[in-house]
């Protein structure tokens, strides 16, 4: 077992330091990682078994569920919660992590404008995002249900589309949509070409920072995006509505609008509130649209963003990971809340 573990991973050392060993080619690289990691799984497995089931019998049986518990667990500590310690030791270290340098980079953190700025972005993204993608995925999952078979099936695909494409993605192709050509000469983004056809200016949709336009205008990507799989779970959710409780509400002259909202809602309201705090989690971390299209200029900065920049472009790791902490200290609370509520709805089941 042990054996099986250190030559797995020494292997898996092999395909990042000596890529030339193996042609240098990234399919081979990663045939044989898939080779590797599920054959290396399985034989670890069945190797701790085997150890298991040659204790006593009685400490075998107790012991098992651990045993199989355990290399999970070795893993999320590793992957999760080092780094997390990590980070909130490095947070008090100096730039170069090399020194304790105190509360000296939470002082220069919450002291700085860009971080206020970032954050007050952050809080924009949690308010707009996560309701407009409920309200959305909600409004289509409902719509699609009442249209026939193939009709239902074409809409949702073609909503669902965009969950294939990768944030770095939807940011270019949106950023075609916004692109911005001098008065005079031709708009090769679709949102200024429909302004000027309409007889208006054309407008560097990114650089409009009154009332925060440019942060929504990037705020629709991400919704474009979790649209569809807000969608998924909703209609799955409406689907299971006793179809008896809907036939009572219609045989007592209730209207649709009120057989949705007292007969249906009601019924959905925990997978709403699951997809709403799931793209809220998501927002927290947003980072990619931001990065690819405006890099946190003309104010539309969010905490990811300008972690990242601390770190890679100013090189303070301890300022960094100050914003990381932040972060995590923001997310936590949500995280709690999530977790209470699914305990909840476990527990009236």
């Amino acid at each position: 077992m042990v054996l099986t573990a250190w030559l797995a991973c020494n292997i898996f050392l092999a395909f990042a330091y000596y890529p030339q060993w193996f042609g240098g080619s990234s399919v081979v690289i990663g045939l044989l990682g898939l080779v590797v990691g599920i054959g290396g799984s399985v034989l670890f497995f069945r190797f701790l078994n085997m150890c298991v089931e040659g204790l006593p019998s009685r400490f075998s049986e107790g012991v098992i569920p651990y045993a199989f518990l355990l290399p999970g667990f070795s893993l999320i500590a590793l992957l999760l919660l080092y780094p997390t310690v990590q980070t909130v030791v490095y947070s008090f270290a100096n730039a170069d992590s090399t020194a304790w340098a105190g509360l000296t980079n939470y002082t220069a953190v919450l002291g700085s404008g860009e971080f206020w700025s970032a954050l007050l972005n952050n809080l924009l993204w949690i308010v707009v995002v996560p309701i407009a993608t409920v309200a959305l995925g909600l409004g289509v999952a409902v719509l699609a249900d009442k249209l026939s078979p193939t009709g239902e099936k074409i809409t949702k695909s073609l909503i669902f589309l965009p969950m294939a494409i990768s944030f770095v993605g939807a940011a270019t192709i949106w950023g075609l949509v916004y692109a911005y050509n001098a008065p005079g000469s031709g708009q090769t983004g679709l949102l200024n070409a429909i302004v000027v056809a309409l007889g208006g200016d054309p407008q560097p949709w990114y650089q409009l920072d009154t009332a925060r336009l440019n942060s929504l205008l990037l705020m629709v990507i991400l919704i474009w995006l979790q649209t569809g799989f807000a969608m998924v779970l909703l209609s799955s959710a409406i689907k299971a509505v006793p179809e008896d409780t809907i036939e009572a509400g219609r045989m007592d002259g209730a209207s649709e609008a009120r057989i949705f909202w007292q007969i249906i809602f009601p019924q959905v309201r925990a997978t709403l509130l699951a997809v709403f705090i799931t793209v809220l989690i998501l927002v927290l971390k947003v980072f990619d649209v931001i990065y690819v299209t405006t890099n946190g200029l003309y104010s539309t900065d969010v905490i990811a963003n300008l972690f990242f920049r601390k770190l890679f472009t100013d090189q303070q790791a301890g300022q960094a990971s100050a914003v990381v902490v932040v972060l995590l200290i923001l997310v936590l609370p949500i995280l709690v809340y999530q977790v209470r509520s699914f305990r909840a709805q476990e527990a009236g089941r």
